[in-house]
């Protein structure tokens, strides 16, 4: 089976059980103009995973492998989304530049371009951070038992997601390069956090590595 070298430790995967999880490239977070600028974030420092992504999913799907995306938002009426949430988040539901901001159906609850999903592959609509609360991800994943996490934000969505997949049994395989944050700081120790104590939530690796074995 292929092996990717990781932190801590190899990362052995049988690709007709491995998933690849690209969580919430949507333009809200990614565009310049956006809500995540709108807050005053660097976007550059979430972009930079786009042209790394692209790369990984063409070869993921020129072998025909599983991709699964995902998208953070909620219903127009905002009845999926919890009260506690709401106010920390004002925001949402409010007009921004490319529609209501994490409303399903605009354009800015949408994926980028360059990450577009093609005819085949499912997508995710979650109301939280972890990409298994209220939705039917599980289900989707069928056999697999590994997964191979980007996206975005590293210590939010991405940790979240990781986490979950944890409890319910899954080896989880993140791409430094693939994964972003606003905060640099979050993004160094959230990779860190992932492979600490010998993986205690995973593995760490750069996608040029998982690229080169899948084109094997």
């Amino acid at each position: 089976m292929p092996t990717v070298a990781a932190d801590p430790g190899p990362f052995t995967f049988d690709p007709a059980t491995t998933a690849l999880l690209v969580i919430d490239m949507q333009r809200d977070f990614l565009l310049p103009g956006g809500f995540g600028e709108s807050l005053g974030n660097d976007v550059g420092l979430l972009r930079r995973t786009i042209e790394p992504l692209a790369a990984l999913l063409t070869a993921w799907r020129a072998a025909g492998l599983t991709v699964i995306h995902t998208r953070e938002g909620h219903l127009p009426d905002l009845s999926d989304c919890p009260p506690a949430k709401l106010r920390r988040g004002p925001m949402i539901g409010q007009a921004g530049r490319f529609g209501r901001i994490l409303i399903r159906g605009e354009y800015g609850h949408d994926i980028v371009d360059e990450l577009a999903p093609v005819a085949g592959e499912a997508v995710v609509d979650k109301p939280g951070k972890g990409a298994f609360h209220g939705t039917d991800l599980q289900a989707l994943l069928g056999g697999a038992d590994r997964l191979i996490v980007t996206g975005v934000t590293t210590e939010v969505c991405v940790h979240t997601t990781v986490r979950e997949a944890n409890d319910r049994g899954y080896e989880c395989l993140v791409l430094s390069d693939c994964v972003g944050s606003y905060f640099p700081e979050f993004q160094r120790v959230g990779l860190q956090m992932i492979a600490a104590q010998g993986g205690i939530f995973g593995w760490v690796a750069e996608s040029p590595a998982l690229i080169k074995e899948i084109a094997r």
